[in-house]
Formats: C-alpha cells, sequence, structure tokens
C-alpha cells in the first residue's frame, strides 16, 4: 500500500530515464517504484534505486502498469517516449494516458514534466501511517477508508497493518529507515506508546489517530478523538515537543501503574474492552477494590531512600483528568522535565475508596490530594522496589514486577498536537521537595 510511481521509456530514451533516476534517486527512493521489464533494469543498474520489474513494454508491461494506476496505489506515472522514431513493437501511449485521465493521475511524457512531478513530491510530505486493524470497538476496515480519503490529498500516505508477526515497533523503526517526514499511529495507547518509544529523541513528528477503550495519550494532549477531526489537526501540521520517559528501557508516553492499577489494567481483556468500552476499566478497578491490599515499599529519589506501605503507586509522565491515580498533584503537565509521582497508603477499602474521590476532586479542581495518606510529589528520576514484588503496568501493557527505575526524557517527542495555552506564574504547580513530602533519611 505504499505510494507507487511508474517508469517506462521508449528505447532511445532509456538512457534519459536512467540518468533522471540517478539524479533524483534520494526522492524516488522513497517510494515504491515499478517499471517496464528492460526500463526497470537499466534504472536499477544506473542507479542502484529497488524497483520492482514488470514484463517488457512489447510483452504487455504497459497493460500492467495501467492496472496498478486503476487500482489507486500509483501517484504518477513517467513515460518518455520516442515522439520520431519509436518503433512499432514499442507501447503506445494512448491506452495508458487514457487510463491516467479517468484517474486523475499525472502522467510526464518528457524530462521537463517529469522534473516537475518530481520538484513537486519534493515538496510534499512523506507520511507513514501505523494503523492497528484490532483496536478499538469500530469498524477498522471504514476507519481505514475514512483515513485515506482525508489524507491522501495532501500528503503521500504509505500504509502499513500491524500483524502478530509484525509489531507497531518494528513498524516505528522501518519508517524512520524510510525517511518519512511523518509518522502517523492509528490504534489504542498500546499501539501509540509503542510507536512513541520509537520515535523518542529523533524529532520527527508523530501523528495520532486514537482507535482506542481510552485513548489517554490524544486526551491529555487535547488531540481530538474523532477520526476526521484528528486528521483535520495533522494535516494543520502544529507540533509540540512534550516529555517521554523510560520504565526498565521501556519507553512510556503516558504512565506506570504498581499495584492497584496494574491489576486493574490485567483483569481488562481486550474483550471485555471490545465489548464496555471505558466500563471495562471502571468494573476492573471496582473487582480490584474488593481484593485491597498493601506492600511494602522501598523509594529512591535523588540519592534519597525511603520506606512505607503502599496499596497503589502511579507515575505518570502524562495522563489526562479521567487518570484518577495519577492526579496526586492536581494535574500532570507533559513538559516540565518531571514526572508527577502519586503514592496511596490506604489500609482498608473504604479508604482507598474515599482516597479516590479525593483524586477526583484533585483533577477537577486542579489541586493536590489533600488526605495525609496520599502522597504526592514531582521528580525527574524514581526507583521503586516492594515486598513483595508487584506488577508494573507501562501505558496499558503489564511489562513485569517491580522493582523498576523510571527517568523522564525532558523535550523527547514531537507531537502534533493543539499548542497549549501558557500558564500565568501563579497557576504552575511548584515542584516538591521529595524530601519534605515523604519523611526520608538520606542512606
Amino acid at each position: 500500500m505504499s505510494p507507487t510511481i511508474a517508469l517506462i521509456a521508449h528505447d532511445r530514451k532509456k538512457d534519459d530515464i536512467a540518468n533522471f533516476a540517478k539524479q533524483y534517486t534520494p526522492i524516488l527512493s522513497r517510494y515504491r517504484l515499478i517499471a517496464t521489464g528492460t526500463t526497470g533494469q537499466r534504472i536499477h543498474d544506473r542507479s542502484k534505486l529497488e524497483i520492482e520489474c514488470l514484463l517488457s513494454g512489447p510483452l504487455g508491461g504497459d497493460a500492467q502498469i495501467a492496472a496498478e494506476v486503476a487500482t489507486g496505489e500509483v501517484i504518477a506515472v513517467i513515460f518518455l517516449i520516442d515522439p520520431l522514431y519509436a518503433q512499432p513493437h514499442e507501447p503506445d501511449i494512448q491506452a495508458l494516458l487514457r487510463i491516467c485521465n479517468v484517474h486523475n493521475v499525472p502522467l510526464a511524457t518528457n524530462l521537463a514534466t517529469a522534473e516537475a512531478i518530481i520538484a513537486n513530491f519534493a515538496k510534499n510530505r512523506f507520511a507513514y501511517l501505523i494503523f492497528n486493524p484490532v483496536s478499538g470497538q469500530g469498524n477498522a476496515e471504514k476507519d481505514l477508508t475514512l483515513i485515506q480519503q482525508l489524507l491522501k490529498p495532501q500528503l503521500h500516505l504509505d500504509i502499513h497493518l500491524t500483524t502478530p508477526d509484525r509489531s507497531s515497533a518494528e513498524l516505528a523503526q522501518e519508517a524512520i529507515a524510510s525517511g518519512a517526514d511523518l509518522i502517523i499511529a492509528s490504534g489504542g495507547d498500546g499501539t501509540i506508546s509503542a510507536v512513541a518509544g520509537a520515535l523518542i529523541g529523533s524529532q520527527i513528528p508523530l501523528g495520532i489517530i486514537a482507535r482506542g477503550t481510552a485513548n489517554a495519550f490524544a486526551v491529555a494532549l487535547g488531540i481530538p478523538t474523532n477520526i476526521r477531526a484528528a486528521c483535520e489537526l495533522i494535516l494543520s501540521g502544529i507540533t509540540r515537543v512534550v516529555d517521554a520517559a523510560q520504565c526498565n528501557q521501556h519507553p512510556m508516553i503516558l504512565l506506570a501503574g504498581i499495584g492497584f492499577e496494574a491489576e486493574t489494567v490485567e483483569r481488562a481483556d481486550r474483550e471485555a474492552k471490545k465489548r464496555l468500552g471505558v466500563l471495562a476499566y471502571i468494573l476492573a478497578g471496582m473487582q480490584q477494590l474488593n481484593e485491597h491490599s498493601v506492600f511494602e515499599t522501598e523509594l529512591e529519589i535523588a540519592g534519597i531512600t525511603s520506606q512505607c506501605q503502599a496499596a497503589a503507586i502511579t507515575i505518570a509522565n502524562a495522563a489526562p483528568p479521567t487518570s484518577l491515580m495519577a492526579q496526586g498533584m492536581g494535574q500532570v503537565i507533559a513538559n516540565d522535565g518531571l514526572l508527577e509521582v502519586t503514592i496511596n497508603t490506604q489500609n482498608t477499602k473504604i479508604e482507598a475508596m474515599d482516597a479516590i474521590v479525593d483524586l477526583l476532586g484533585a483533577a477537577l479542581m486542579r489541586r493536590a490530594a489533600r488526605r495525609e495518606d496520599t502522597i504526592c510529589l514531582r521528580t525527574g528520576q524514581i526507583k521503586v522496589n516492594t515486598n513483595p514484588p508487584q506488577k508494573v503496568v507501562v501505558d496499558g501493557e503489564i511489562i513485569g514486577t517491580t522493582p523498576v527505575t523510571i527517568e523522564c526524557i525532558p523535550q523527547g517527542l514531537t507531537v502534533i498536537a493543539p499548542l497549549e495555552a501558557s500558564k500565568p506564574a501563579d497557576e504552575q504547580p511548584p515542584v516538591t521537595e521529595p524530601e519534605l513530602i515523604l519523611g526520608v533519611t538520606d542512606e
């Protein structure tokens, strides 16, 4: 499903098209190239471009190109013709011209028009779409068709679907290697996190078309969760630079949950999310509250070690207000170079429920939680160990158990997202000194 350029030339023009391909190799290498047999071989020998050779012209290679134009994947045809000395066995341009006109595909017949087409392509953004067909509750085929209709007129869109054998992270690495100007992830938070993880530090913009259950990262950055609006935002090209993080070398753009949140995510399996949507998480959380328990915790922040009992620990890089367990500081700031840490130490189910209500109020009022048994702070790095070991969820995926080390990567990710309104200085939440909150001692 890659954008395709078709190349064909009469015998006396084959050297011209081979030289043309060599001259514009940096641009042509970004596309799938097809050519009639002899022309394709000549181009490959001269430019070393990867090219798919069809039948030779006299045997019907031009008809094969016409068929590909009709399927909609060919974005341009370059057919250098010999207007004076074409031989009877050489392809006639009329059939190819007709099919290009029918499908509104540009057709160049000499070097001047070929260079005009390539010059135009050089200005266009080359976008690599990573699409997870099993995400969300909608019709994936219809979603993909709509995305193509909205983006293809303005972007050269190279579409790749995730499969059990090709993960989002692998596709993202391929996209980076291809020289894409823009990489778009379409799926749930797991898909978006995997693609974002590959892009950390690359400065390649990440476009997001959220189609998952929670779509937490999109909501946190104000990215529309409606496909049409998300595509309009991508076409606008507006970018923000936000923080990223790593948890035990796993990329993290949202949050890590230890204890309660990890157990809740594990309970809300894919089938439940498909059937119930966000309600699956709520029901799983209510079930997990019935098994409320605390565990011994050791925290290390800025070389200072402390111990406490905890029922849930959430360490957030970015999170929407609906991610209640991350709201100890009242809001999660995505570009402050710090992680927001919320530690719930409640001993009973009733206390835990009261704490969740307080966190809801903190999120609504954008103020820090006010319970003494809810510890909250900001830090650039934190190490967590527990006894017994606890499950750890990162961006919606269980990655193992404690211990974990989580580190913020300031300004690590470029995202196509609405610009954030600047906050007055007196509205900026303060950085909390961890030793004042935890009552810790240096060891």
